[in-house]
């Protein structure tokens, strides 16, 4: 079994992350070191697309831990998060009980633990040393009254079944918190957490990454996706589209032009395959006419 490294310091952190293919500038990895050595849930908010649900996968694969992803949403609810009863069986065992008299026994057998559907939040409390690494992924697409739930888990990695009293955790889950920020969080979710604004990488962070993800392109034409994507992000052209293109995209493009064949970007293969970088018919359409002025010369500085 391979170790798991000590990652003592910053440097530490980088360089762990960065065997696993994932590129952190310092500061980010001052935010995850700080995390792992305060035991604290790390809030991640940033656009789409910038890395933050690959940081927990990372981090995952760094520490050796399993992976377990709470995918919030509108409407959701304590018992996808957390547990629920599994009626079928308790019936069965009602069923299987029914000559007895002594109903508030039969009653608490109902609720003993084999009875529960364990959810990422139980499971991530219960997993064995040296613990799970929990992604809650999207909490700004939950609503307010489920941000009120997690605050015992994130204060304290504890939380309270009526039927079972309090549950906390056997290790502490390093615990990632992903926002877009389509809506202000709470206040007492903050407060719990470290807390790292994530951008878009700097344009040598993203030449990485895009080494590390694709080595099969060739260096000049990582290169040129690295730039030509930096510029479609820059301040120039950003206002012209609704969303620039994530890392995910600008992976997935290489990943399309090296199976393409291609050697350099031209307008013609740029055209082709736009909608791997926008998913928008309207961000494709004002791609087309400043293909030119992003691959002019002057536009590469």
């Amino acid at each position: 079994m391979t170790a798991v490294p000590a990652l003592d310091s910053i440097e530490d952190v980088i360089q762990a992350l960065a065997g696993v293919g994932y590129q952190a500038h310092r500061r980010l990895a001052t935010s995850v070191f700080l995390s792992l050595r305060l035991q604290r849930p790390l809030l991640l908010e940033g656009e789409p697309g910038v890395g933050k649900t690959e940081l927990a996968k990372a981090l995952s694969q760094v520490l050796h831990r399993p992976l377990l992803r709470l995918q919030c949403y509108d409407g959701m609810e304590q018992r996808e998060a957390l547990y629920e009863w599994n009626h079928a069986a308790q019936l069965l065992h009602m069923r299987a009980a029914q000559d007895r008299t002594h109903v508030d026994e039969i009653e608490q057998e109902l609720y003993q633990s084999k009875y529960l559907i364990r959810r990422p939040l139980l499971q991530a409390l219960q997993t064995p040393a040296p613990g799970a690494v929990l992604l809650i992924d999207e909490i700004d697409r939950a609503d307010e009254p489920f941000e009120a739930f997690l605050l015992e888990y994130l204060g304290e990695y504890q939380v309270t079944i009526p039927e079972l009293g309090t549950i906390s955790a056997h290790s502490n889950p390093v615990t990632i918190l992903t926002s877009n920020r389509t809506r202000d969080l709470h206040d007492a979710v903050k407060r719990r957490c470290l807390y790292h604004w994530m951008d878009y990488p700097e344009r040598e962070q993203e030449l990485a990454i895009l080494r590390a993800k694709v080595p099969q392109a060739s260096h000049t034409l990582a290169q040129q996706v690295a730039q030509f994507v930096s510029r479609l992000r820059s301040p120039a052209f950003a206002n012209a589209f609704q969303r620039g293109p994530g890392i995910a995209e600008s992976i997935e493009w290489a990943k399309a032009l090296v199976a393409l064949d291609t050697l350099q970007l031209d307008p013609e293969v740029i055209h082709d395959t736009a909608g791997i970088l926008f998913k928008q018919r309207e961000d494709i359409a004002a791609l087309q006419p400043i293909i030119t002025d992003l691959l002019a010369p002057e536009a590469a500085s």
